[in-house]
């Protein structure tokens, strides 16, 4: 997703169509994801008056959910579950490898904005751990040579 600049009369716009909404923080910070890639620090204050809570309250919501981004996601997100069967399994010396070979650590995105490196818990895979997400794409049975033809492919 290209970058796109904060524009606060665009950012009350989608969150004016959610106030009505039940569930309308979630929607509107859904909304706000999708035109900038992540929720912008700017659009707290907005979101505490429109929904008639603090900017703190809207951050705790937003920090509570691993998807909601404080910052743009890069061209290619990868996501390695942390759960329980994917540990068995080895996920953790896979995160540790990939961190390795990116240079970066869970949450992170690599300098030139190319990969972010994410953690998620469980994928519903279970059966063949373990997982990850490739720009939302499911592989199972993971390893370090498979993860680094992947990444060889993404460029």
């Amino acid at each position: 997703m290209p970058k796109k600049t904060w524009n606060q009369d665009e950012a009350h716009q989608v969150i004016a169509r959610c106030v009505v909404l039940p569930g309308g923080l979630m929607e509107a910070l859904h909304g706000l994801q999708g035109a900038y890639g992540h929720i912008p620090a700017e659009s707290y204050d907005l979101l505490a008056n429109a929904f008639n809570l603090s900017a703190a309250e809207v951050y705790g919501v937003k920090s509570f959910y691993h998807d909601f981004r404080e910052a743009p996601a890069g061209h290619h997100v990868i996501k390695i579950c942390q759960a329980e069967s994917c540990q068995a399994r080895g996920s953790r010396k896979l995160t540790a490898h990939v961190e390795k070979l990116l240079g970066i650590r869970l949450g992170e995105t690599t300098a030139n904005e190319h990969i972010t490196l994410e953690a998620v818990y469980c994928l519903g895979n279970c059966a063949v751990s373990p997982n990850i997400t490739v720009n939302d794409k499911l592989y199972g049975r993971m390893d370090g040579d498979r993860l680094e033809t992947l990444l060889g492919k993404l460029g």
